[in-house]
């Protein structure tokens, strides 16, 4: 397809909005009603920038009024701005960034609150839960390193809430909570609407999007239903170019030279899956809700929800191919069958009513999940890991039986994942005109994994009986299939994986009361979560040995480690704040918060980190959680009527005892483990800004700046009783005459935190205008800016320049970047077009840099997309 230029001149205007473009809201709803937006077609043409609801503090205020700093993306805004996931909405979120691997595979972090993200091969296992809360509705989706991607279509409303949120949200909200509340049926009005996009993307394939949604009075006032479709289809952009796979001989640290000398290495390539655009995904889903007005007093919502997200390819590129080869812009060399298949479904009710005074909600849910990944791990094959399962013949290989011989150097990962989420709670609540108005409640959950992870790089034959019968003669040796338990057995060349089951119950209560001290001018808030979690982790790790060498498929010689772990923890998680109203329009708090997220187990407990043959340390079992304290200030004023907004917030975070993964084979093993480690230091600020210029000009902003860093440094202590050097700090590791000193991997006093980029900021302009025969038009402009950040801590290894990878932390500089979005359009009676323009600079940059599959990866912001949307209400 070929644009005009004079399209493209067009789209030079940006489209970038902000928490408060959508000038209007409906007011609080009763608390008896679930709230519901219904706001004019083109708000923004109002004189005033008007209120924004929000149920930050589960009672619906003014966003103005609450002592948080908040972010609020209501229905019109979203649309306006095209966002229809997390990758759309976080270019207008500072201080929030994304460790992405591609759609529904990432971990979301608030104000620098991380410690890495390794990536997402055994994460349902292995990956410490979330510090930031995803909630649809009232339903938590919280889920270890593969947040749900949720479609934002047919939607109230998003709110952003930064900060610790454990008194009212709990333990996945640590540093800040993200809620998708979606629009409720209306019991008066029969609507609809219906909206088809079309777009190209530079250098890559088509892409396209429709939605519909019809809401019906099935009985005018007393129950109605609201259903939503949505189909998307975002082309690829990716290449996977033809690539060969020759083994050298400084592979394995040197191991493949005596393999390469005998001429006993194969070359393999990728032509039976090298394609253009080789990463499209689909995304399909529907939501049906109903809602019973019982009577004045009480209504009853149930929502069911679905949602099928199916992305093929790899959503990384390579900077350098698999055989040395320099790579172009989003060009990557795999060599397997890739794909992220995601089916999640979600069942949801809430009772709302009046028992006198009180209000009451009962809200429920229950979520499933399943997940099926496959990626490429043929890079770990030029380790001394991934060639030990390849090649025979030598002491470097699985056998040293026969003379050498590797075979195929092709390897991938393969994960299957079902999950079940359970969740009630029960709230009460004071009138909101009370001075003194008090909320409570009770929440139960009960969240449960079921992971079913394979490595299968292992190439060397399985023990066929054909294959064992040569091997006993005196050919090639072969390799029985590994099993997970006495009977299982796996496939012929899966070589380490596990069949795990992870989750945890919580019970919780919690209550939060406030004052008006002077009513409408002075108000303190304090309140606090009691919280008890029983989690634990059972199944078993399997891996190949040397000892299933020439014995027949199907013998269990005890190759795998019995996971049957447990363990409990409680504790009380509080805020305070203090609000002063100085006048109607100008406010200021104070907030102290604490926040937490849940502890997690290990797979195994082995001894690593060696020193002339003896383990200096043993892995945990376990790890505790980790906890954030927070003291802020803010501001949140309107001026010149309500014409102009300015808000701001400035905090010092405390995060303590830290959850740190460790994975570094030639010193640490070969599993990753995690620990609890450093403690951070965050100050910082936001600012946030709308002014309305003239009636139809609007100028929104807001960015953050932030100092994080590491306020100290424990160091890992030899814990072995009895070993040499026991309960002091291990400083070096490795054999008898190669010793090398170890360096501390918790990172060093001043160091600056994981995707913790020092600054964020983006501005927008937005006209709105009127012309002949009763046409409204806009346009926007804008950009977002996000800072360089590392994808590690500072101890880690640095990746410059590295192309022998052994280990998956090694540390990238990921460049900051900008991005320019653009969009104008008309709308006339009940049908609106528009064109719209994303990243129009075409800027390359990497959300997610990597050596988590033992070669240097980048996951890259989409290139230049251009499109029209058309769409119809009723």
């Amino acid at each position: 397809m070929k644009i005009n230029p004079i399209t493209c001149a067009v789209l030079a205007a940006l489209a970038v909005n902000y928490a408060y473009a959508d000038t209007t809201t409906t007011p609080p709803a009763p608390a008896t009603q679930p709230a519901a937006a219904t706001q004019p077609a083109n708000a923004s043409n109002a004189a005033t920038l008007g209120i924004v609801t929000v149920t930050a503090q589960h009672t619906a205020e003014d966003m103005q009024d609450v002592p948080i700093t908040l972010q609020a993306f209501t229905g019109n805004t979203l649309q306006q701005l095209n966002i229809v996931s997390f990758d759309d909405l976080i270019k207008y979120l500072p201080n929030v960034t994304f460790a992405a691997n591609g759609p529904g595979q990432g971990n979301i972090y608030m104000r620098g609150l991380s410690t890495g993200f390794l990536g997402n091969q055994s994460s349902a296992t292995i990956a410490p839960f979330p510090n930031v809360a995803v909630y649809l509705d009232d339903q938590s989706m919280q889920f270890p390193a593969r947040n749900l991607d949720v479609y934002m279509v047919d939607m109230e409303r998003v709110e952003v809430l930064e900060g610790p949120q454990g008194t009212l949200f709990g333990g996945g909200a640590e540093a800040g909570a993200i809620r998708y509340i979606t629009n409720k049926p209306n019991l008066e009005k029969v609507s609809g609407s219906a909206e088809a996009s079309t777009s190209v993307t530079d250098g890559g394939a088509p892409n396209n999007s429709a939605n519909a949604m019809i809401n019906l009075p099935i009985i005018p006032g007393t129950f109605a239903v609201r259903g939503v479709i949505y189909n998307e289809h975002d082309g690829g952009y990716i290449d996977n170019v033809p690539s060969t796979y020759t083994r050298q001989p400084t592979d394995g640290g040197g191991a493949m030279a005596p393999y390469v000398a005998a001429g006993a290495t194969p070359v393999a390539n990728n032509y039976s899956v090298a394609q253009n655009n080789w990463n499209p995904v689909d995304t399909q889903g529907a939501r049906l809700s109903g809602l019973w007005k019982i009577n004045d007093d009480w209504n009853f919502l149930i929502a069911e929800s679905y949602q099928d997200l199916d992305a093929k390819g790899q959503s990384s590129t390579y900077p350098i191919g698999i055989d040395g080869q320099t790579l172009g812009t989003n060009q990557i060399t795999s060599f397997v069958p890739a794909w992220n298949n995601d089916h999640s479904a979600n069942s949801a009710w809430t009772l709302n009513g009046q028992i006198g005074d009180l209000s009451l909600v009962y809200t429920g849910g229950y979520t499933t999940r399943h997940v099926s990944e496959q990626q490429d791990y043929t890079g770990y094959s030029r380790s001394a890991g991934g060639m030990y399962y390849q090649c025979t013949g030598t002491s470097a290989g699985l056998s040293s039986a026969g003379k050498p011989i590797c075979y195929s150097p092709v390897g991938y990962w393969n994960d299957t994942v079902a999950s079940t989420h359970q969740s009630h709670e029960l709230r009460l609540s004071t009138p909101e005109d009370y001075r003194f108005r008090v909320i409570g409640g009770l929440y139960y959950e009960d969240f449960n994994i079921d992971d079913h992870m394979r490595f299968d790089y292992k190439t060397i034959p399985s023990c066929t009986p054909e294959n064992l019968a040569s091997a006993l003669a005196g050919g090639y040796p072969c390799v029985a299939n590994a099993q997970s338990s006495p009977g299982v057995n796996l496939a012929d060349n899966t070589a380490f994986g596990e069949n795990a089951e992870r989750g945890y119950k919580q019970e919780a209560a919690f209550a939060s009361m406030s004052y008006d001290i002077i009513p409408d001018v002075l108000t303190a808030t304090a309140g606090t979560r009691y919280y008890h979690y029983s989690e634990w982790e059972t199944g078993t790790e399997f891996y190949t040995e040397g000892n299933m060498v020439n014995v027949p498929n199907g013998t269990y010689v005890g190759d795998d480690t019995v996971m049957n772990y447990h363990q409990s923890y409680h504790g009380f998680k509080s805020r305070a704040n203090l609000m002063w109203h100085i006048t109607p329009d100008m406010m200021v708090y104070y907030t102290f918060s604490q926040g937490f997220r849940p502890g997690g187990f290990n797979r195994t407990t082995s001894g690593v980190a060696k020193l002339d043959g003896e383990a200096q340390y043993q892995k945990p079992i376990n790890y505790a959680p980790d906890t954030l304290t927070n003291n802020e200030i803010g501001f949140k004023t309107t001026f010149f009527d309500d014409r102009l907004l300015l808000n701001g917030s400035f905090y010092d975070m405390r995060w303590d005892n830290v959850q740190m993964q460790f994975f570094n084979p030639l010193v640490l093993g070969n599993t990753t483990f995690a620990v609890n480690g450093p403690n951070y230091k965050v100050d910082g600020g936001e600012l946030q800004f709308q002014a309305k210029l003239t009636d139809g000009l609007s100028l929104i902003g807001a960015g953050s700046l932030n100092h994080a860093k590491q306020t100290n440094s424990p160091c890992l202590i030899n814990n072995i009783p009895g070993s040499a050097g026991y309960n002091t700090c291990i400083i070096e590791t490795g054999a008898v005459g190669d010793v090398s000193s170890f360096a501390n991997p918790f990172g060093t006093v001043g160091s600056v935190p994981a995707f913790s980029p020092r600054s964020q900021y983006n501005m927008r302009l937005r006209y709105d205008w009127t012309f002949n025969g009763g046409f409204k038009a806009f346009a926007q402009a804008g950009f977002n800016r996000t800072g360089s950040m590392y994808n590690q801590p500072a101890t880690y290894p640095s990746g410059a320049g590295v192309t022998d990878i052994t280990t998956v932390e090694l540390r990238y500089l990921q460049a900051g970047y900008t991005t320019v979005d653009a969009s104008v359009g008309v709308t006339k009676d009940n049908w609106d077009v528009s064109l719209y323009g994303t990243n129009l600079t075409n800027n390359h940059a990497s959300v997610f840099t990597s050596s988590a599959q033992f070669i240097e990866s980048e996951v890259p912001i989409r290139p230049r997309v251009l499109g029209l949307k058309v769409g119809f209400k009723f």
